[in-house]
């Protein structure tokens, strides 16, 4: 709401407060009724944010502005840390740049989609007691909710 000045630098509540939007998606936010023009921004770490665009033009237009920025800030992810307990761990995302033009950065995600898909139909495959309140249990979870999220 406040007034973009460029000329002022940036404070350290500005920086704390700031929305990194590395490995971020924008969609229209269609789940959302109350108010017309709501994108929805999800991020690297899971949060959710809402913001109200003045028409549907400018919307849009902000949710491709968003993506091409958070592609572009999108390095490939590193493997998840593997340790031998067997605990679920999520992949690191590192918030620079990525090397990849735009058709190769496509066709890694759409590997990455289709191995997560196939990650999530096995996970299935192998369900724990829902009754049971186990580190094996909230691991299952864990990992389901992540692969789902992705």
């Amino acid at each position: 709401q406040d007034e973009y000045k460029p000329d002022k630098d940036l404070s350290e509540v500005d920086l704390k407060n700031a929305i990194r939007v590395h490995h971020a998606l924008a969609t229209k936010a269609s789940d959302y009724s109350k108010k017309s023009n709501v994108l929805k921004l999800k991020t690297a770490d899971w949060r959710v944010f809402l913001f109200q665009a003045p028409s549907k033009e400018d919307m849009l237009s902000w949710i491709l502005r968003i993506n091409l920025v958070a592609a572009i800030f999108s390095a490939p992810a590193f493997p998840a840390a593997i340790c031998s307990m067997k605990k679920f761990c999520r992949p690191l995302l590192p918030s620079s740049m990525t090397k990849l033009c735009q058709e190769e950065q496509l066709r890694s995600h759409e590997n990455k989609m289709k191995q997560i898909a196939d990650e999530l139909a096995e996970h299935k495959l192998h369900p724990v007691e829902k009754s049971l309140k186990s580190k094996e249990a909230e691991e299952y979870r864990l990992k389901e909710h992540y692969l789902i999220f992705e």
